[in-house]
């Protein structure tokens, strides 16, 4: 893996820390519910979230298995992996069979959800700061949650860019941690990958996996 791979996996580790810690930062009106408000949706899931690391935390590395399927249901509906996977094969998109497409999301997904559950389970209650907490306007479709990550002589940025669906429901598209735009990140990552193999899509796949994130 090369260095700027390994730079990126540190940061995304730690914008994962990022969203566990979010709980206790955010101050919303009562006004707005969890699925019309994105920032109390963030809240809301990290209440299940640090729930489900406090409940594998001992038993990890062990139990890794279930603590990856407790995350998979938990963030199925705060993580739009199908969007995020579809702009990631960028033009190969287009050439994917759909077998091929519903392949990569898939396996997409499970490497996204490994890497960010290896990031999280150790947490140990870093100070996260929500830079900004506005209402959201109606009709709004699109917003970035932004937040600091504060060490005591570092302080890593990170940006959610969430979206609004036709249900009403936030999710989470894409994430920059420390200007290292992730969607970008994996999007270079399969279009040279693809270049290597050829234009082999199947082997693309193939060879993806939480190891290379």
């Amino acid at each position: 893996m090369s260095g700027v791979f390994m730079t990126f996996k540190k940061w995304f580790c730690l914008g994962s820390l990022a969203l566990a810690g979010v709980m206790g930062f955010v101050s919303l009106s009562a006004a707005q519910d969890d699925t019309s408000d994105p920032y109390q949706q963030i809240e809301q899931v990290t209440v299940e979230l640090l729930n489900t690391i406090a409940t594998h935390q001992d038993g990890y590395p062990e139990n890794e298995r279930a603590y990856f399927d407790g995350l998979d249901a938990l963030l199925q509906d705060s993580i739009d992996f199908a969007f995020i996977a579809r702009n990631v094969m960028g033009s190969y998109h287009k050439q994917a069979t759909a077998e091929q497409r519903a392949s990569f999301a898939a396996t997409f997904r499970n490497g996204l959800i490994e890497t960010y559950g290896r990031g999280l389970i150790g947490y140990e209650n870093q100070e996260i700061v929500l830079v900004k907490v506005q209402a959201v306007p109606e009709g709004q479709r699109r917003l970035t949650v932004k937040q600091e990550i504060r060490s005591t002589d570092t302080v890593y940025p990170l940006e959610y860019s969430m979206a609004r669906k036709k249900t009403g429901q936030w999710m989470v598209v894409n994430v920059v941690i420390n200007g290292i735009n992730l969607g970008k990140t994996f999007r270079n990552q399969f279009v040279q990958s693809a270049q290597r193999a050829g234009g082999d899509i199947d082997q693309v796949i193939n060879g993806w996996s939480s190891e290379s994130l």
